[in-house]
């Protein structure tokens, strides 16, 4: 299972958080607390977070006291848009497209950030093969686990706008997804 961060005090103000920390708005600590509830008795055996302020902290308020092991993972981070990190939400999209072979300034590709996180779709087939686990991450966690697992090419997950949902369900293979 998949889940987004909550969201951010950056996200409603329109702004491209990438690698920095960023912190939950007061609706997504809302959110938080309402993924908790439906996630909780879900049968999850470990959840696995990228380990940025917004990701980490939406686990923390979902999943504090439940006895479920919440993993934080470099891997699952949004993608590095280096100089870029923080700016205006519509000027990052505007470079979308060209970024997804070409680094941004300072940071890394699109293309770069989905196989980092494919790196980590390998390690968890490994380690926990046939366990129901929930990952929270960013729009890259969500790109790899489309273009790995559905096999959506990354050109056309470039140019889809991100929705937000409750969740989406995934199934990873045994073995190594790529």
């Amino acid at each position: 299972m998949y889940e987004t961060h909550s969201t951010s005090v950056d996200n409603e103000r329109g702004v491209a958080t990438g690698w920095l920390d960023g912190m939950l708005s007061e609706i997504g600590r809302m959110q938080a607390i309402q993924l908790g509830v439906r996630r909780r008795d879900d049968g999850i055996a470990a959840v696995f977070t990228s380990d940025l302020g917004r990701a980490v902290e939406t686990a923390r308020i979902a999943f504090e006291g439940s006895g479920i092991p919440v993993q934080r993972d470099r891997r699952l981070r949004e993608c590095n848009y280096g100089a870029m990190n923080g700016v205006p939400r519509a000027r990052l999209d505007a470079e979308r497209r060209r970024r997804l072979d070409e680094r941004f300034p300072d940071g890394e590709s699109w293309r770069q950030a989905v196989e980092r996180v494919g790196g980590f779709l390998d390690s968890l087939a490994r380690t926990h093969d046939g366990l129901r686990v929930l990952v929270i991450g960013h729009v890259a966690t969500r790109w790899a686990l489309d273009h790995f697992l559905r096999h959506v090419p990354l050109e056309e997950l470039v140019d889809t706008p991100f929705e937000w949902q409750e969740g989406w369900e995934y199934v990873l293979p045994s073995g190594a997804p790529h």
